[in-house]
Parts: C-alpha cells; sequence; structure tokens
C-alpha cells in the first residue's frame, strides 16, 4: 500500500507508518534540517527510511499531488501546529503556520483511501471549537472548496448546511478524532496529542482507536509490589515514590489487567550517563552531555521512574523547553538527543542532524514512532479487510 507523508519532520510518523506496511512515494518538508536528517539516515541505509524517495525542502502549499490521484491508499501528516499549541500566541486561523488548508487540499488532490493527521492538544480547547469544528469538516468534504470572498467562519456555516442538507455525494470521508496519551499505548512519555483519522465514504470502513493497553495504576501497581524496582536492580533504600502515587497504590486490591505504563528508566536505563561517564556516552549515537539545565518554577523535569513529561520544541523560553531528566538526587540535566529519541520511540541508530536545540526541536515537534506504527497498523488491516470484501484483494 502506497502512501504519502505531509510535513514529515524528522520522520516520526512516517517511520511508524512505513513500519505497518505503507510504502511511501512522496516525503514533503519545508525545513532543511529535516531534510537532513531524514537524508542522512537514507544515505546510511537506516531501514525504513533507507527506501523513502528523496526529502528535498519544499513548500507543501506549492507542491502539487495531483499525480498521485487514486493511486495512493494514505495521506498522513502533522500540519504545524504553532497556531495552537499553548505556548504559542494562539492565532489559529489567522496564523500563516496555519497549514490544515493544505492538508486539505493534499486530501482533495490524492483522493486516498484513508487518512491519518496529529497535532496538539491546544486544537480542542473550547476557544478553538469552532476551529476544531471547521477542520473535521473539511476534512470530511475536501472538494467543497472555500472561495476567495468566503470568511472561513461563511464556509464552515456552508459546509455545516451541507452535512445535514445532503446524502455523502461526491469525495466525502469518515472522520474520527481523539485525544490520546501516548503512555496508555506504551509509549515513556506523558504526550497528548489529537489524532483525526478518516476513510473514504465509499469504503464503507467502520472504525474506532484502539482502547489503551498500559496505565498508571499498572504501573504504581508494580513499584509498590518491588516488582519495578526489582527489574532495575535499585536497592530498596533507593526505591523513592511520589506520596500521592504511594497512597494510590496502596489503595488498589488486585493487580490491573493493563500493562504498566513505561518510564524514563525504563527507555534509558542502560544508556551511560553523559556526564559522568562521556567516554562510554560517545559510543551511543547522538548521546552528549549537554550544560546549562536549571530547575525553576514551571520547569523542573521528568522523573525517572514516572513516564517524561512531554518532549517540547524548544519554543517555551529556553532551548528545549523542559527537556530535563531529574536525578534520583534531586538534580538535574537536559536529556541528550539519543535519550529523547528513545522518548519518543526512534531506532537507536537513527542520527539527527543538527545543533542540540536543533534536533531537540525536531524531537518536541516528532510523533513517537511505536505509536504511528500501531494506528497505521490498524488502519491498514481495515483497508485490506474493505479491499477483501470488495474483490480485490
Amino acid at each position: 500500500m502506497q502512501s504519502v507523508e505531509l510535513f514529515a519532520g524528522a520522520g516520526g510518523l512516517g517511520i511508524g507508518i512505513s513500519q505497518a506496511g505503507f510504502t511511501p512515494v512522496e516525503i514533503v518538508e519545508r525545513d532543511r534540517w529535516c531534510c537532513d536528517t531524514i537524508s542522512e539516515n537514507r544515505r546510511n541505509g537506516v531501514a525504513p527510511v533507507a527506501k523513502w524517495p528523496a526529502a528535498e525542502p519544499r513548500d507543501v502549499t506549492k507542491t502539487s499531488f495531483t499525480t498521485h490521484e487514486g493511486k495512493v491508499e494514505l495521506v498522513s501528516g502533522g500540519p504545524p501546529c504553532q497556531p495552537f499549541s499553548l505556548g504559542g500566541k494562539h492565532a489559529a486561523h489567522n496564523d500563516a503556520r496555519d497549514m490544515w488548508p493544505a492538508a486539505v487540499r493534499a486530501v482533495r488532490e490524492i483522493r486516498p483511501k484513508a487518512f491519518i493527521f496529529e497535532n496538539v492538544k491546544g486544537l480542542t480547547r473550547e476557544s478553538f471549537a469552532s476551529y476544531l469544528a471547521y477542520i473535521v469538516h473539511q476534512l470530511t468534504y475536501p472538494e467543497l472548496v472555500r472561495t476567495d470572498d468566503e470568511a472561513w467562519t461563511d464556509h464552515l456555516s456552508r459546509l455545516e448546511r451541507h452535512h445535514t442538507g445532503h446524502a455523502a455525494r461526491g469525495l466525502a470521508y469518515r472522520v474520527v478524532y481523539r485525544v490520546l496519551n501516548a503512555a496508555n499505548f506504551g509509549i515513556p512519555q506523558r504526550r497528548e496529542r489529537v489524532i483525526f483519522v478518516g476513510f473514504r465514504e465509499d469504503l464503507g470502513i467502520e472504525w474506532n482507536f484502539p482502547p489503551p493497553t498500559y496505565s498508571l495504576d499498572a504501573l504504581i501497581w508494580d513499584q509498590v509490589n518491588g516488582d519495578y524496582w526489582e527489574r532495575h536492580g535499585i536497592a530498596k533504600r533507593d526505591r523513592a515514590m511520589d506520596s500521592r502515587l504511594l497512597a494510590r497504590g496502596k489503595a488498589l486490591r488486585e493487580k490491573p489487567e493493563l500493562g504498566a505504563w513505561r518510564t524514563t528508566r525504563d527507555a534509558i536505563g542502560d544508556l551511560p550517563d553523559p556526564e559522568l561517564h562521556p567516554d562510554l556516552a560517545a559510543t551511543h549515537l547522538n548521546h552528549r552531555f549537554q550544560p546549562g539545565a536549571r530547575s525553576y518554577p514551571g520547569h523542573t523535569g521528568s522523573p525517572l521512574d514516572e513516564p517524561a513529561k512531554t518532549l517540547k520544541a524548544g519554543v517555551h523560553g529556553v532551548p528545549g523547553g523542559e527537556n530535563m531528566l531529574v536525578r534520583p538526587n534531586g538534580g538535574v540535566r537536559y536529556f541528550t538527543v539519543r535519550e529523547s529519541a528513545r522518548l519518543q520511540t526512534f531506532p537507536d541508530n537513527y542520527a539527527f542532524h543538527g545543533s542540540w536545540s536543533e534536533t531537540m526541536r525536531q524531537l518536541g515537534n516528532a510523533v513517537p514512532v511505536e505509536l504511528a506504527t500501531l494506528l497505521a497498523r490498524d488502519v491498514r488491516a481495515h483497508l485490506l479487510a474493505a479491499n477483501h470484501a470488495g474483490g480485490r484483494a
């Protein structure tokens, strides 16, 4: 099955989608550092990027996708999120960086069987409710195009009238969206993002988001009962838990059925400390100590024995946002690029191009690879089932 990747960034979403069985025929990304990262891994033969088409800096708003019409099963991407980010200016539809119109145009021109788009949780805030509805309606009816003299609110009204007054005709999609916490799906990071999934109406596919497979209670259970600490070889005197989590754990009466949330220690515990053991750290790709970390209110870092806080893209007042580790002794240091890549579930042989602050921006904007794989694999299974039912297997 073929795919087109928009706003590819450092490649997290695209890698996951490739691992799920899709073959990208076009990769579109404007930022040259991101393109350099993809190109370096492509040259190095890193799977699955080695088989991707070339990634040269391109503006999606100036790219035509008509050559892919009817030939591509999936369109995916993360339209730039600054207009909706909690750390941005919240300009939304008044922000020139809002790339949702370009994403809708790509769907209109390619006519894929399905799409997967990702964005920040801030898009679902009450202040953006109307614009969120606007995005969903545009994705549902991508051929109902906004005219040059039409305000977006008027276009939304026209889309709503079409939605309520007509049976689906022309190009239409069944669209669902949900805020997912990556930690609930085995990612060692509390990362909440809104995911949009759509299937072309004529396929008749019924779909829902996969249920969570990991939980906080399961992690607390393992810690209170000692299993977690034993697995990591942590002495009893060093087994520190947040008092609220400890109280919650003592109230649990039976072991939760779901898997335990993965923690920062689970993700990076086998890597040498880059500050204490720089020579050993140098044997790992992109694993170099970055000085200058400090803690202050609102910027306290990620505890070692919980999932990491959301990695940020470095636009929140300090380089790298709050991308710090809290040591067991209370000290803090910045995550290395390799540690951050582990938290985003990139392969260990995947190199990141650019300075520390630049690569942290790439990682802070990325979709966790394993979460992308899980979602894309489920979407692909439903497409295969629809093909089989239609006699096109």
